[in-house]
């Protein structure tokens, strides 16, 4: 590469690798040789490893909750049916990557802790504004999360005109 790397490029460079071969992948000698440059560029944007894996966290909670969050309520359908069919209907690597990097290291875990904490408050938003009382409100945004959880690390493909079907059942659950 001839241009400067930003931070951000760094970054995103992560997001892949973390992605594609797992959270021991995020080392700047890798990284570096994957961008084409050497791991001076990283040093100069990334006091080490640590602030590099905190940046990376940094923007998976911005990838996995807050995009999202902004996506939904721009979006014109329903905002639980629309964050059903992000969320469900999203290639999951990247959660299940995150997920298991926290099985190891506590600076993750506390990020899938923060992220965890965040969903399931946006969930229970969700519907509470659909007229639920906040106990079955709280109740639903809980089953209805580890739900997710579940799709998200069994990692099994599931057929689009399937998955409808399930994510129409889903709707049905919450709305009675």
């Amino acid at each position: 590469m001839t241009e400067q790397l930003s931070a951000d490029d760094w970054i995103s460079q992560g997001i892949k690798a973390l992605t594609k071969s797992g959270f021991t992948a995020l080392k700047a000698e890798p990284l570096a040789k994957a961008m084409g440059v050497s791991r001076g560029s990283f040093y100069w944007h990334f006091a080490d490893l640590g602030a590099f894996h905190t940046a990376v966290l940094r923007r998976w909670r911005e990838i996995a909750a807050e995009e999202i969050i902004v996506g939904v309520e721009a979006d014109s359908d329903e905002p639980l049916k629309a964050l059903l069919r992000r969320t469900f209907g999203a290639r999951l690597d990247l959660e299940r990557a995150v997920r298991n990097w926290a099985a190891f290291d506590p600076a993750a875990q506390a990020a899938v802790r923060a992220i965890d904490r965040r969903r399931l408050d946006y969930i229970e938003a969700l519907l509470a504004r659909r007229g639920l009382p906040s106990a079955t409100a709280q109740a639903r945004a809980q089953i209805l999360y580890w739900t997710f959880l579940g799709f998200a690390l069994s990692a099994a493909p599931v057929p689009a005109a399937r998955l409808q079907g399930l994510l129409d059942e889903i709707m049905r659950m919450l709305s009675e």
